[in-house]
């Protein structure tokens, strides 16, 4: 007896910026049915098409694009991808809600920590909800075009629905889900702590997502400089020691890779020099206030961390 292939799955980008461009160009890009919802650049990209000008993988375009202004007049898919920033979680909601499919796989693509958390209470039960690490090296130079600088690793972890209880089906979505990306080309693997992992990802998202606003400084800056080096690495040395206060182990040697890997990379400006240069609101819930709340009560203190979220949290009211 043939087995019956399952059908090929659509996938939606919620938030085509820089991420969720560049992703959603490579899964297209490998033949899957992807639609794009998008808000002030809709017309642009219905017109032009979507650019990724990428350093691995060359100049790209997906022209023509299935790309909606409007939840209601999107389909509903199997696979949603988060991209946008978590400051918008609570108010997506209903848009994730609208657009998801029964039993669908809902992938936050986003920095800090315990995104999923503040984004489940809104969700239906049924909806599968995993957290997404992006390793990338990714950001928007115009409407619909995205700069591909470096990586774009995906880990994917299971986080909550209702395979809650069932290991297997977890592990199954998350296979499902790095099958996805590795057909687009891109690296994925499979996490078996999203929090644990989230913290790992803070080691680096801590220091130089913040320094890049307070010194208005790329990477490149910010590693030949003596002073600001030495920042980095008391940030990242916070970080661990309040992961490893809340019970998630950190290798020794993980915060020296993150520091070397940085050293070797081309110049670089987080998502958040963007979004303070774009007058938009910056991440500090969930890459500052919420680490430093669970290390607090875990008893650890993170002074150096504090310092950066009360100067940032000036800097962000004020350009706002």
């Amino acid at each position: 007896m043939t087995a019956v292939a399952s059908p090929a799955p659509r996938i939606g980008i919620i938030g085509t910026g820089a991420i969720g461009g560049f992703y959603g160009v490579m899964l297209a890009r490998a033949g899957f049915d992807v639609h794009f919802l998008l808000r002030s650049e809709y017309a642009a990209v219905s017109e032009h098409g979507l650019r990724v000008n990428s350093v691995i993988h060359g100049p790209l375009h997906l022209h023509p694009v299935q790309a909606y202004a409007n939840a209601a007049d999107m389909p509903v898919c199997d696979w949603l991808l988060v991209g946008t920033k978590s400051t918008g979680n609570v108010e997506l909601a209903p848009t994730i809600a609208q657009v998801a499919a029964p039993d669908a796989k809902v992938v936050l693509l986003q920095n800090g920590l315990d995104v999923e958390d503040s984004l489940r209470a809104h969700l239906p039960p049924s909806l599968h909800l995993l957290g997404g690490l992006c390793y990338v090296g990714v950001h928007r130079t115009g409407p619909g075009h995205v700069e591909h600088q470096a990586l774009g690793r995906v880990n994917l972890g299971y986080h909550s629905g209702t395979a809650a209880n069932d290991q297997g089906r977890q592990q199954a979505i998350v296979e499902e889900g790095a099958a996805l990306f590795h057909k687009a080309g891109i690296e994925s693997q499979a996490m078996a702590n999203v929090h644990q992992a989230r913290w790992h990802k803070l080691v680096w998202n801590v220091p130089y997502n913040g320094l890049s606003v307070l010194l208005g400084a790329g990477t490149t800056a910010m590693m030949a400089d003596a002073s600001s080096r030495e920042m980095i690495q008391a940030l990242m040395a916070e970080v661990v020691r309040g992961a490893r206060a809340c019970g998630h182990e950190i290798p020794e040697n993980y915060a020296g890779q993150m520091f070397t890997l940085t050293e070797s990379m081309a110049d670089y400006l987080p998502s958040m020099y963007h979004d303070h240069l774009h007058k938009r609101p910056l991440e500090l819930e969930a890459i500052y206030a919420r680490p430093l709340l669970a290390a607090r009560a875990a008893g650890c203190e993170l002074p150096r961390m504090e310092a950066l979220y009360q100067a940032l949290s000036f800097i962000d009211r004020h350009n706002r």
